[in-house]
């Protein structure tokens, strides 16, 4: 935003209206002067006369004017503005230039508008600061100024390379020498430094090595380069466990030519020759001992406690490591533990372990060369969570004698088991006794009341009084119901309490089979023809004597009772055929007695008549 002062009140601002239409007015012309034919002019620089007196309006300054010491207006700013900026666009069509050339001459143009727009001058000081500025915008232009520092930026040739030793003070000496004919300007010559001694062999004992010179000449033969150019000394410091060889050492070289700065230094690239401890290691390659042992920090398995791991148990976890380098020690050695993301959404998710000491790290100072270790870690399975196995990926960050902050990776899958549950409703056995050869139905459902599936869910139906029988349900998902419609056919007399055992059995996730048993009670008779025959044992008070070693019960009592029923039922029906025979006899014999009677009566008439 152009900064506004006041002049006394005598002359009033251009309104917006008139300065737009100037430079509409100063485009038209351009335009205008681009289009006529290029035989009848030659293009050569515009006095700065002629190019107002086209461009300028009837209100401009003549060239008297600018040589005033009047403190400038914003009509004197509008005026140098439209003047740098008909410069600008005749450089364009002048040079042909192309975009990247034509950025760099608009960042001149809209600095020195902005310089202008903020600061009080003269009249004459704004036309010298005009005329500076259009000399500067053609030689950005001319220059076309190349971000390739290969072609007039080299290390000199008098450069040697140094030695040293681990330990040791040493002076890098970098000569720059400029081999374009511009000169550059505001140099910062700085070191690309790192913390590891693979990249950078010194110790890092400033925050900043930056150097700096105001310019180096341009030149047009080498040998004028090399009397112009600058040397720039470092002084570092080896690093105790510097490794042995050749270090590449890159400096980074900022710069501006022809009023532009540069977008990205130029890199120089000098080397140094050191020599490190013995086994310290070889520069180069994979960067360790010659005979290439490699540090790698690795799992070589896991247990926990418990040795199964259900969903809302706290277990301890022990992860087993290894160092695999054979002549390697690691140390500041730091594991992270972070367990896989659960969830459905992103606003519902959680780790499946927690620590329950609240951090998942393990720190160890150092794990020797071809060594064991192991890591101890309580935590928490998630109670919602499913049963499989979960990974927990371990972290790793730790350094070597010539390295620092390695990374690696390792993964366990530690399985997470669900409690099984199930329940069944009351069973129905109906009827609830059967003799011998006759059937009866077994009706009842299982519900799976636990967070995991229940696998091929089959009842078996045991008892030395029936056929066996099964029921196979299938699979149960959570929450899910099953039913089980029995047929039980009976094959002998119950002998016990007449228990007959369910087994429902299912499988887990890992195929493991699980078997529950649950009773219910059906009884079983032999079934009794209408002739009972029994024998003399059955005699003495109805009952079977007690065979030695038998067992005594509830169902052999049973059997007894209605054993004897059906004898005296059998002896109640043989009495009653006997008594009914006897009656019968004794009635046919009185019969007989009579008819006799009656035969000797009647001789004894016969007599008397």
């Amino acid at each position: 935003m152009r900064k506004i002062t006041k002049q006394g009140g005598s002359k009033k601002r251009r309104s917006a209206w008139e300065t737009a239409k100037y430079l509409l007015g100063v485009m038209l012309g351009t335009a205008v002067v681009l289009s006529l034919p290029l035989g009848k002019y030659i293009w050569e620089p515009i006095p700065y006369a002629e190019a107002a007196s086209d461009s300028l309006s009837s209100n401009a300054i003549s060239i008297g004017d600018r040589t005033s010491d009047r403190v400038i207006n914003n009509d004197d700013r509008g005026d140098a503005d439209a003047d740098m900026l008909y410069f600008m666009q005749s450089l364009e069509v002048r040079y042909q230039l192309d975009e990247k050339v034509m950025e760099n001459v608009h960042k001149v143009f809209d600095s020195a508008v902005y310089y202008i727009a903020n600061t009080e001058m003269s009249v004459a000081d704004l036309w010298s600061y005009v005329a500076s500025t259009k000399s500067l915008m053609e030689s950005t232009a001319v220059a076309q100024v190349t971000q390739s520092t290969s072609e007039f930026l080299q290390v000199g040739d008098n450069w040697s390379t140094p030695t040293v030793s681990y330990g040791q003070r040493v002076a890098i000496v970098l000569p720059v020498i400029n081999f374009g004919t511009e000169e550059l300007n505001d140099l910062i010559v700085e070191p690309q430094t790192s913390t590891l001694v693979t990249e950078w062999p010194f110790e890092p004992d400033m925050t900043s090595y930056l150097q700096t010179e105001p310019f180096i000449p341009g030149n047009d033969t080498k040998e004028k380069a090399m009397e112009n150019r600058r040397e720039f000394t470092f002084y570092f410091t080896a690093r105790s466990d510097v490794m042995s060889g050749y270090y590449p050492l890159k400096f980074n070289v900022s710069y501006t030519k022809a009023g532009v700065r540069c977008e990205e230094p130029a890199v120089l690239t000098v080397y140094v020759k050191t020599e490190g401890k013995p086994g310290s290691g070889i520069i180069g390659g994979s960067g360790h001992e010659e005979n290439g042992s490699k540090p790698r920090i690795v799992v070589t398995g896991f247990e926990t406690d418990p040795a199964e791991v259900f969903a809302g148990d706290t277990f301890t976890l022990t992860i087993h490591v290894k160092n695999t380098a054979k002549d390697t020690t690691v140390s500041n050695v730091l594991f992270d533990m972070q367990a896989a993301t659960e969830g459905d959404d992103k606003t519902n998710t959680y780790a499946a372990f927690l620590p329950t000491s609240g951090s998942s790290s393990v720190y160890m100072d150092q794990i020797s060369a071809d060594t064991e270790a192991d890591i101890v870690i309580e935590m928490t399975a998630k109670a919602d969570l499913a049963q499989k196995p979960y990974v927990l990926d371990v972290n790793m960050k730790y350094d070597t004698p010539t390295m620092f902050d390695i990374t690696d990776k390792a993964s366990v899958s530690i399985p997470i088991s669900q409690e099984s549950r199930f329940d069944t409703s009351i069973p129905e056995v109906v009827p609830a006794d059967i003799t011998v050869g006759s059937q009866s139905n077994v009706m009842f459902s299982i519900y799976n009341t636990g967070k995991t599936t229940l696998y091929n869910v089959q009842v078996k139906f045991v008892a030395d009084s029936i056929d066996e029988a099964s029921a196979f349900v299938g699979n149960l998902q959570s929450g899910a119901t099953g039913n089980v419609d029995v047929m039980l056919t009976g094959i002998a007399a119950t002998m016990d309490d007449g228990t007959v055992n369910m087994e429902i059995s299912y499988e887990d996730e890992a195929g493991n089979v699980s078997t529950v048993e649950k009773p219910i009670t059906l009884y079983v008779t032999e079934e009794f023809g209408g002739d009972m025959m029994y024998d003399e044992s059955m005699m003495e008070g109805g009952m079977m004597p007690e065979e030695e070693g038998s067992k005594s019960g509830k169902g052999l009592l049973i059997g007894i009772i209605i054993a004897a029923v059906a004898a005296a039922i059998a002896g109640l029906a043989v009495f009653l055929v006997i008594r009914k025979k006897k009656k019968a006899a004794k009635l046919l014999e009185e019969d007989l007695e009579d008819l006799i009677d009656l035969d000797q009566e009647q001789p004894s008439e016969n007599d008397e008549k």
